[in-house]
């Protein structure tokens, strides 16, 4: 009878004797609402109902606020509606204003039950329907960009991406909210941390571990978080915003060049790697820390990707042959995964020498996840250093393909390939790693 509501609003509900479709008065503290209950979205709280007013506006009203609540008959007046309907659009038009934009993804998606189902759900409705408390937060604006899987997301995408999010910010918004699946969101989420130089607003990107549908999504205070965070963070660079921990009582906002999806379905599954986050949420406020890149900067926008880059992990037994297929396929650069500071089997060095002969430019990391590559320790560090092997400080490795296919689009010039690789642009390189 209720759908969507539960807890203190289901109970708020039954003592009134009201049911969805019902059209209703509710006197809050401050005014009196006339118009139609309607359903809850999966992931909204048990704090607010929702009602729809003749003009179409949806509005959220928090439980606590709630003095009185009648079932009418009678419609309400002309009068009565158009002097709610502008209270609202005054109350929208001096909020920040805020847009968000959707590739996909757990987070931006609604289940049909009727049907099994899944399907985009990030209209301005939608989203004030599900997180009434939004409506206090930031005016909202919503795009569409894509419906994707994020294992489906290419490089032409990060560059789609990238000119929506100018497009935006050229129309005078106050943050960027970008949602997108997890399993690809650190790589996307460093592509946009290269593209986007000198940001004037924060744009974070935000994903969810658990469906909406679930008892335990983290969907709700992912999103409402982002869209806080977009509001009033001081910093204007790009950034990843998901749980701290298991429970719901922080979230953490890290550098987009800095995090790796650590686990397949925790709700913490993201981390920051061999730096410090960028920022933590506890309720409604926010902790930064330093350095960080300040607002008010004048954007400039390079969005291209070499796709012709690839990323090789060293193995014991690792076949000679992939760089031979790399080669004769005119591959332009390739980053290599290797194993403890940056070192990989020697019959491979030949095949590697030749690579760069050939004009590819190679990488080295490591699979390590914490600590950086010292490629001067042991010998073979050396051998690989006097090749020309480019040594990746300490970056991840997706964010290194992410950079090398960055560069490699940018310029051709050797020298200036490797002076670019070897500094740090987005924070993706630190002079001491840290463990946070």
């Amino acid at each position: 009878m209720n759908s969507g509501y539960r807890g203190r609003a289901l109970e708020l509900l039954k003592k009134y004797e009201v049911n969805i479709g019902d059209r209703i008065l509710v006197k809050t503290k401050k005014a009196i609402f006339k118009g139609i209950l309607i359903p809850r979205s999966e992931i909204g709280d048990d704090l607010h109902i929702v009602i729809k007013i003749d003009d179409g506006y949806n509005i959220g009203l928090s439980v606590d606020s709630i003095e009185h609540i009648e079932k009418i008959i009678e419609g309400s007046s002309k009068e009565e509606n158009s002097k709610v309907i502008q209270k609202i659009k005054e109350s929208l038009s001096n909020l920040p204003k805020v847009s968000i934009i959707s590739t996909g993804g757990t987070i931006a998606s609604k289940i049909d039950y009727r049907t099994g189902a899944v399907s985009p759900a990030l209209t301005a409705e939608d989203l004030y329907r599900a997180i009434p408390e939004i409506g206090e937060i930031a005016n909202i604006k919503t795009e569409i960009l894509f419906n994707l899987l994020s294992e489906n997301i290419i490089p032409e995408y990060w560059t789609s991406m990238a000119y929506a999010i100018k497009k935006h910010i050229d129309e005078g918004v106050e943050g960027i909210v970008l949602t997108h699946g997890t399993d690809t969101m650190g790589y996307t989420a460093a592509a946009l941390s290269f593209s986007l130089r000198n940001l004037p607003i924060p744009v974070i990107l935000v994903g969810s571990q658990r469906s909406s549908d679930r008892p335990s999504s983290d969907a709700y205070l992912n999103l409402k978080a982002a869209i806080f965070t977009a509001v009033k963070a001081p910093f204007a660079e790009v950034g990843v915003l998901m749980h701290a921990s298991s429970s719901d009582n922080e979230l953490i906002v890290h550098r987009g060049t800095r995090t790796r999806k650590m686990h397949t379905s925790r709700r913490d599954a993201f981390q920051t790697i061999n730096s410090k986050p960028l920022a933590k949420i506890i309720g409604n406020k926010i902790e930064v820390y330093e350095p960080y890149k300040r607002r008010g900067g004048e954007l400039e926008l390079k969005a291209k990707f070499d796709n012709k880059v690839v990323l090789i992990k060293s193995f014991p037994g690792i076949p000679i042959e992939i760089f031979d297929f790399l080669i004769e396929k005119k591959y332009h650069g390739i980053v290599i995964e290797g194993t403890g500071l940056g070192h990989a089997p020697e019959y491979i060095f030949p095949a590697i020498k030749r690579a760069i002969e050939n004009g590819i430019t190679v990488v080295m990391t490591s699979q390590c996840i914490y600590g950086r590559i010292n490629m001067n320790v042991y010998s073979t560090g050396r051998m690989l250093l006097s090749m020309g092997v480019i040594p990746a400080e300490d970056m991840l490795p997706e964010t290194a393909l992410v950079k090398l296919m960055w560069i490699l689009a940018q310029t051709n010039d050797k020298e200036e390939i490797r002076n670019l690789f070897l500094t740090n642009i987005s924070g993706e390189i630190s002079e001491r790693s840290e463990y946070w």
